[in-house]
């Protein structure tokens, strides 16, 4: 019995921990600029409140099956909770999307977590109230009457408060962004409705790969595109490479430049994968990629609304669509790998955003593994403002 109570307040000390590192992102990071900043964050810590009750007063498991059960329950809700604060903490680095839970679809895991966090710690509590002599039956009824209180307690405080703090900060007036228009009224068109590139923008893209954990290396890349004219340099740290890259495509002109290097003129026609921003909408978002598309909700994102969409790809098809990923992987098509892509459509109905990852076997990587992933994050910002690509000197 001290075995099994050992290991229970085990997962409430995990589940205790997740919760406050969520928190702690949240207030420490949540900063769009509206009136109840602060007490979203302050809100967060409710979880973590519910968890520690489960640690102080963890359920009591007499029966094999019934221990098994209660270490199911705290093994699925740490499944949950690790990918959820992975998503919340990219998304406040990705410069602060005003809504925290702008859908249904981003919302469920939290609430999933929360209801399981307050089902184990309310399982306790019900014996703490009842005492280890009432009926099992009646202990697992006022069990699941706390999570029900306890999740709608904290879960309805903390989206309440997110909510209004969101409605607050739709009222105010946005200054000029450099994702796109800041209209509140206008709406960016839904995830599979026409998107298109703008006509010009200033490009950062960063790329890096890790198998196993063991990083094995990144691209930094940052410039401008004009059309189809592109000039941008690339900072490659690799297990194969090290070095800055640059290339440049005005016109039909076109040049290279290798580490240490001078500007080499190149085929032009070599440059059309190239173009970042414009290279990825045509390989990833264009043609039926998008049917399936998972629509994520509205946020904002520095002033402008935004509509946050989701589409699975395949390795192959990340390969097409960032270029620069050969510095990582070499010539591995990465075949059999899949992942996914986040995209960002904005009022002007242009992609100014985009993040993702894929993973798979990594047979064929530079560092040899089981597992392998590479991220990516991309912005093209200042989208359709006059900009004339200059040839190297």
């Amino acid at each position: 019995m001290r075995v099994r109570s050992f290991e229970l307040r085990l997962i409430g000390l995990v589940l205790v921990g997740l919760w406050l590192a969520a928190a702690s992102a949240i207030l420490l990071a949540y900063r769009p600029g509206g009136p109840l900043d602060i007490a979203v964050g302050v809100a967060a810590i409710g979880p973590a409140l519910i968890a520690l009750a489960g640690l102080a007063w963890p359920p009591v498991a007499r029966g094999a099956r019934a221990f098994q059960g209660i270490l199911a329950l705290g093994v699925l809700t740490t499944l949950v909770l690790v990918p959820s604060i992975g998503d919340i903490v990219e998304q406040l680095l990705a410069r602060g999307p005003q809504t925290l839970l702008p859908s249904l679809e981003a919302a469920y895991p939290w609430l999933v977590a929360l209801f399981a966090t307050s089902l184990f710690a309310g399982l306790g509590l019900a014996r703490r109230q009842l005492g280890g002599l009432a009926p099992r039956r009646h202990r697992l009824r006022r069990a699941v009457l706390l999570a029900a209180v306890l999740t709608t307690a904290a879960g309805g405080l903390f989206g309440g408060l997110a909510a209004a703090n969101d409605v607050a900060l739709r009222g105010l007036p946005a200054p000029a962004s450099r994702f796109g228009p800041t209209d509140p009224a206008r709406m960016p068109p839904p995830c599979g409705g026409a998107v298109t590139a703008g006509t010009t923008a200033a490009l950062l893209l960063d790329l890096d790969a890790d198998v196993g954990g063991h990083p094995i290396g990144t691209v930094s890349a940052s410039g401008f595109r004009d059309g189809r004219d592109v000039r941008w340099t690339a900072d490659v740290a690799s297990e194969s490479t090290l070095g800055q890259y640059a290339l440049a495509r005005v016109g039909d002109r076109g040049w290279t430049r290798a580490p240490r290097g001078a500007w080499v003129a190149v085929d032009p026609g070599t440059l059309d994968s190239e173009t970042v921003d414009l290279r990825v909408l045509q390989t990833a978002l264009l043609g039926g990629a998008r049917v399936a598309s998972e629509d994520r909700g509205l946020e904002f994102i520095e002033g402008a609304r935004t509509r946050h969409c989701r589409v699975a790809v395949d390795g192959p098809t990340f390969v097409a669509a960032f270029p620069q990923v050969r510095w990582l992987v070499g010539d591995d098509t990465l075949e059999h790998w899949r992942g996914q892509l986040d995209f960002w459509v904005f009022s002007d109905g242009e992609v100014g955003q985009i993040t993702g990852d894929v993973n798979g076997l990594a047979l064929n990587l530079p560092e040899t593994g089981i597992q392998g992933t590479i991220r990516v994050r991309l912005q093209a910002t200042d989208r359709d403002r006059f900009r004339q690509i200059a040839p190297p000197g």
